[in-house]
């Protein structure tokens, strides 16, 4: 900690970026020292300030892996990527949401929807608010009995089909060293399996994607995307 802070300190006072690097160099040296003057025999034992350390300086200058001694830099990168996936899955958990009905009212669906067969949600969650019941039409349709209808053709014939008039595109994330987000939009077509668009943008929006998928269909779309 300790450390890190004097790196702060310096870094702050130092109007040259080649000797911001310089200090990070050094302040990793340094502290390498302290560990190693902690150490008494065996491996070096590293508390969860000194990884701390390392990954944010890692994190603020990547070249820091020129100067590791003590640690192997796969190592440290390995704890960069875990402290990501950590700190990703904090912040996309649970926070709260709707409670779940009580399961009387779920079977009373179900057994609503199997003795109506042609009822719907709307009708059902309908019939439920007269008897009282305090319940969200999402729910209704969500506890309904499933019915199966006619047999349709399978996904591999429809591709076989209408191959040549289907586009596939996907807009997936790519994680930054900083942890940031980046969005990667790409369109392929199905019949020559070609790569036809990629672009990367940091926000994403539902105008910006139409706009990409008129460039790259400017004269012969697709009939399904």
């Amino acid at each position: 900690m300790i450390g890190l802070f004097c790196f702060v300190l310096s870094a702050l006072a130092s109007p040259f970026k080649s000797k911001l690097r310089l200090e990070a160099e050094n302040a990793v040296l340094r502290h390498q020292l302290m560990v190693l003057r902690r150490r008494l025999h065996g491996r070096v034992r590293l508390t969860n300030h000194d990884r701390w350390f390392f990954i944010q300086l890692y994190r603020w200058f990547p070249s820091i892996l020129k100067v590791l001694t003590i640690i192997r830099p796969e190592t440290l990168v390995r704890w960069h990527r875990a402290g990501f996936r950590c700190y990703w899955r904090w912040k996309s958990c649970a926070r709260g949401g709707r409670p779940k009905i009580d399961t009387e009212l779920r079977a009373l669906i179900r057994r609503m929807s199997g003795d109506n067969p042609l009822w719907g949600a709307p009708r059902i969650h309908g019939e439920l608010l007269k008897l009282g019941f305090q319940v969200a039409q999402s729910s209704v349709a969500k506890y309904m009995v499933k019915r199966r209808g006619p047999p349709h053709q399978g996904w591999q014939a429809f591709l076989r089909n209408h191959a040549p008039d289907i586009a596939a595109m996907d807009l997936f994330v790519v994680p930054t060293i900083g942890f940031k987000l980046l969005y990667g939009f790409v369109i392929v077509r199905i019949d020559r399996r070609e790569l036809i668009w990629i672009n990367v943008t940091t926000n994403p929006t539902a105008e910006s994607i139409a706009h990409q998928i008129t460039e790259a269909f400017p004269w012969d779309g697709p009939r399904v995307i």
